[in-house]
């Protein structure tokens, strides 16, 4: 098999017990690898309505049929299960060098089951997997416990471990990857709090074995081709970092402040992209094998967070834990990023969370005595100690660490219509009323408030029309294939998207799978099999109970146009969206209250996903 190591392996933390079975060939070509085998593992594996933190639930690490190939942006890694945000299948993808560990294991799957009865850490070599006792890690931030496990297991093999968060089972908390060039973090949906409740600290993989390409002359022309557009279409990223979106997305009018109640603001850019890179730049970093170089460290150098040396706040980290909290103090989301990334903690759940908890001092549901400080808008010194606090579920942290729904749902129907989250996640920094195809995308997403379930990127382009509901159902129809597509593949939706590749699936997707396999498809098959994997990630969710009642969005969405700046008035009313739903269940060939058919299950040989 061209492209696959051709195995899955699976390991019973609990009994020590582990399996390979083979990856067969017409497996592989059905659900390709990545986010498609994560969720066929997921469904076909874990009973339905079980607690997240049962341990028959699971944690697959997946890789992709370009995984380790000339293309850049392969190295990327996908992990599923079932999220203890909102118990639904979760899939997330992280970067660095650990894909390409993985791949050369070859294991397409590592499947992690079971709950061990003391902390261990998993090591996974080409003949299998080897427990090791993690009690002297426990309790580590992720950094420290990465090194830690490399001085005693070599530096030929790479980490992807938790923090205190997910030990503490922080209901969005994350993993953390470090290599020489590149940190890698699988952050949302809480996958790590999975892995604490199984007494999993690390993952750790190392191997030989050498992938084979079915042509890998013809990946490396393909490369060739989009060499000058990878090039021009990432100039910005290589320059500034994903910052670069802080400043278009301001002068759109969709970036969020104070908990979305505005979405502009003169002052965005003292947390912008220049600032960044003139003030606190050391130096470039990048995936393994990528000529982007889009990850950046940064130091800084004076006022009350000098001495901070880390990497740099993505986009979503900024947005998050910056304007939409009303803090604009560069250095402090430094602190924040390094913060979240050492604990263990998905940066945009957090910052949301954060910043719905101020919005809910300031209206009097919460008072400063149930928080334990003082809670302000831009009060960047309480952020960062909430931070730490939840990840230890200390004091008003445990509040915190189950995440903003919850924490609405306990103080009540007006609290909760300050709440930005589609079905428990809190929703990413593209605007859910500037962006009408992120209007039906959110409300539809399988991870709800994810914005790689359908895309942003393409709705930024100046030919698009962001501002009309016509034809955003069929658009967020054929991202979300676009997306499903790519996460199994696994690809960075930056080379893709920006490197001359396409935002929609194509024939140079077709040409770039077909190298890599020599299987023959075309798009009609490529695109089916991004549908199938939609479809079989809603039939995970439908059985765990969504519905039409779950693809909704916030009340402030809803019902709060956007008060002033250039997308002033924008919002996403209820019957425009119930207008959009009915469209995009119509396409998708599924009912009106968002089930899908047995006969388009049946279509897309998912018989099995039918309901008993």
């Amino acid at each position: 098999m061209y492209g696959y190591g051709g195995r899955a392996l699976t390991i019973d933390v609990g009994s020590g017990r582990q399996t390979v079975e083979a990856v067969e060939a017409g497996f592989a070509r059905t659900y390709l690898g990545g986010n498609g085998f994560a969720v066929k593992f997921c469904y076909d594996r874990i009973p339905a309505g079980i607690d997240p933190f049962d341990p028959r639930n699971l944690v697959v690490f997946c890789t992709g049929p370009v995984t380790e190939s000339p293309i850049p942006g392969n190295s990327r890694g996908c992990m599923g299960g079932k999220s203890p945000l909102n118990g639904l299948f979760f899939d997330s993808t992280y970067g660095g060098r650990f894909p390409g560990a993985q791949r050369h294991t070859g294991f397409d799957a590592i499947i992690l089951a079971g709950a061990a009865a003391e902390p261990v850490y998993v090591v996974v070599d080409e003949q299998g997997a080897t427990l090791k006792s993690a009690k002297d890690l426990w309790g580590k931030r992720t950094l420290e416990a990465a090194q830690t496990i490399l001085g005693l297991e070599g530096q030929d093999g790479d980490v992807m471990s938790i923090g205190p968060a997910g030990e503490n089972r922080v209901r969005f908390s994350s993993l953390a990857h470090y290599w020489k060039n590149r940190e890698g973090i699988a952050a949302r949906g809480g996958l790590a709090a999975v892995l604490g409740s199984k007494n999993v600290k690390a993952l750790v993989v190392r191997g030989k074995q050498k992938p084979e390409f079915a042509n890998a002359e013809a990946l490396k022309g393909l490369v060739a081709e989009m060499r000058e557009p990878l090039k021009t279409g990432t100039f910005n990223l290589h320059t500034y970092g994903t910052p670069n979106l802080v400043k278009s997305i301001n002068t759109m009018g969709g970036l969020g402040f104070f908990n979305n109640r505005m979405e502009c603001s003169p002052d965005a850019e003292q947390v912008g992209a220049e600032r960044y890179r003139e003030e606190f730049r050391q130096k470039d970093t990048t995936c393994n094998k990528c000529s982007v170089a889009c990850g950046k460290t940064f130091e800084v150098k004076a006022g009350e967070y000098a001495g901070t040396v880390w990497k740099m706040p993505e986009y979503e980290s900024i947005y998050a834990l910056g304007p939409m909290c009303g803090n604009l103090d560069p250095a402090s989301l430094i602190k924040a990023e390094e913060l979240c990334d050492q604990l263990g903690l998905d940066t945009i759940s957090m910052g949301v969370t954060i910043a719905f908890a101020m919005e809910c001092v300031e209206r009097g549901f919460l008072t400063e005595r149930q928080v334990g400080m003082p809670l302000r808008w831009g009060d960047h010194r309480a952020i960062n100690r909430l931070i730490e606090m939840t990840a230890r579920r200390e004091g008003f942290g445990d509040v915190l660490a189950d995440g903003s729904a919850r924490m609405a749902a306990a103080l009540g129907p007006e609290a909760q219509k300050l709440t930005y989250a589609v079905k428990g996640l809190e929703i990413a920094g593209h605007s859910a009323r500037a962006l009408k195809g992120m209007s039906i995308g959110y409300a539809t997403g399988t991870r709800g408030g994810s914005h790689h379930d359908t895309r942003p990127v393409p709705q930024y382009s100046p030919d698009f029309d962001r501002r009309s509901p016509d034809g955003k159902a069929a658009f967020a129809v054929r991202s979300q294939d676009f997306a499903a597509v790519g996460d199994s593949l696994i690809m960075c939706r930056f080379t893709t998207e920006r490197g001359g590749y396409g935002v929609f699936l194509n024939d140079n997707y077709v040409r770039m799978v077909n190298a890599a396999t020599g299987w023959g498809l075309d798009l009609a098959e490529l695109t089916r099999i991004g549908e199938r994997i939609v479809n079989l990630e809603r039939a995970f969710n439908c059985r765990e109970g969504i519905s039409r009642k779950d693809d909704t969005l916030p009340w402030r969405v809803q019902h709060e146009p956007i008060p002033e700046g250039p997308s002033k008035g924008m919002y996403c009313p209820p019957e425009e969206l119930d207008r959009m739903l009915d469209q995009y269940y119509d396409l998708r060939g599924w009912t009106r209250d968002g089930i899908p058919t047995p006969e388009r299950l049946t279509a897309l040989d998912l018989a099995a996903a039918i309901p008993a």
